[in-house]
């Protein structure tokens, strides 16, 4: 495996140990996320700690496989878990996930719109608020679609390297997750339309809408509201 030695003989990457507590803390959840630390290491790299040793095996290697999808190096010890740089293996293994993505589930717009149909309906039935709709239902399809949650994890680090090979593999990965990111984007702003459309309790404009899957959108959301006017049914 090539490893970048940028952590072992320098300081620290700026926001590395902010990035690394956030990964570590979305993957253990409310179980232990709370009990997540994290601390560099004197040499370069980071280690990172659980304070309840229950269950400490499997929450470390479900935090090295995410942290091994950001690109970097990790290994796993009885007591804690240790990042110690850029894997040009791990890199590539995130490059072929990006690419897997995008010509995936990120190209299935009409799997957003269905999920966001059978959500925002749901919601709806069981008495949520109409304007609280929009925001719930980004909200699961986000967590459905997992990238949103995965780019928003590493905001605010500086991505570099010593080596050149390794410079150009980010380089490609950072090109890679600005697509990633416009296209969740794009699923976010549909399923939000869906969710306003069934808030509203009526059918959709018979003209087709602009954006992916607005047409099937537009037939889910038809055959999901009720037949009369939200007003109506507020007056009964």
């Amino acid at each position: 495996m090539t490893m970048d030695s940028t952590f072992l003989d320098g300081p620290a990457v700026p926001g590395q140990e902010r990035v690394v507590q956030r990964i570590c803390a979305r993957v253990a959840g409310p179980v232990a996320g709370a009990g997540v630390h994290v601390a560099g290491l004197p040499l370069g790299g980071v280690q990172v700690w659980l304070d309840d040793p229950g269950h400490r095996w499997r929450f470390y290697h479900r935090m090295a496989r995410e942290l091994r999808l950001a690109g970097w190096h990790t290994e796993t010890g009885p007591d804690r878990l240790l990042l110690l740089g850029w894997s040009a293996v791990c890199l590539s293994h995130r490059s072929r996930m990006l690419g897997a993505a995008l010509a995936g589930r990120l190209a299935d717009f009409d799997k957003t719109a269905f999920t966001a149909v059978m959500v925002a309906t749901r919601l709806r039935h069981e008495g949520s608020p109409a304007e609280e709709l929009p925001v719930e239902v980004e909200a699961h399809c986000a967590e459905e679609l997992r990238w949103p949650a995965r780019l928003a994890d590493l905001d605010g680090l500086e991505r570099r390297s010593s080596l050149e090979p390794m410079r150009l593999r980010l380089a490609q990965v950072a090109g890679l997750e600005a697509k990633v990111g416009r296209r969740c984007g794009e699923h976010l702003a549909l399923a939000s339309k869906v969710a306003r459309m069934v808030a509203g309790g009526a059918g959709p404009a018979r003209t087709r809408a602009a954006g992916p899957g607005a047409g099937l959108t537009e037939r889910m959301v038809c055959v999901s509201v009720p037949n009369v006017a939200e007003s109506a049914v507020t007056a009964r």
